[in-house]
């Protein structure tokens, strides 16, 4: 990983894709997102201030995870501009996602315990497949793919799409 001199205070986004991993690409989506900013030379060149890294990592770390772009983008907008962030900071906005990434940890947990018996039949069945409709309410009774019934129209309803398919187009009035 290439050195940025301590006297260097801003990066070109070469260096930030050098010393952060992430394509220059990358880069430019992220702050096309808000994720990141930078300001603008008079050659139109851009330039991030040092603090870039650590948020940069942040997104990265956060993307790898699960987390969406938009949560982060809000994380993000809490943290101060000026300066680097500090534990205390990351450590606050990461504990506002431990819930979300416990219920993710639910849902590989039961998708790793059940996977084998969905590979094993292949039907994906709503009568056993906790995975592919865990809140099923109608697999305790019926199996396989079904189509709910389509609720009975009213002679009245009848009468009322007949006469709108009957009735003359604006442009013929």
């Amino acid at each position: 990983m290439p050195q940025i001199p301590e006297k260097v205070h801003e990066l070109t986004v070469g260096q930030l894709s050098a010393r952060s991993g992430a394509a220059v690409s990358a880069l430019h989506f992220y702050e096309s997102k808000g994720l990141i900013s930078s300001r603008r030379t008079s050659g139109n060149q851009r330039r991030y201030s040092r603090d870039v890294l650590r948020r940069v990592a942040f997104v990265r770390a956060a993307q790898r995870v699960g987390i969406p772009l938009a949560t982060i983008r809000d994380a993000l907008a809490e943290l101060p501009e000026e300066r680097t962030p500090t534990r205390e900071d990351w450590a606050r906005l990461s504990e506002t996602w431990r819930s979300e990434l416990d219920e993710r940890i639910k849902q590989l947990d039961r998708l790793r315990n059940h996977l084998t018996d969905c590979i094993g039949c292949g039907c994906l069945s709503l009568e056993t497949c906790v995975l592919s409709n865990p809140d099923d309410i109608s697999g305790d009774r019926l199996t396989g793919s079904r189509l709910l019934p389509e609720r009975k129209k009213t002679k009245k309803k009848q009468v009322e799409e007949r006469v709108a398919a009957e009735a003359p187009s604006c442009e013929a009035c």
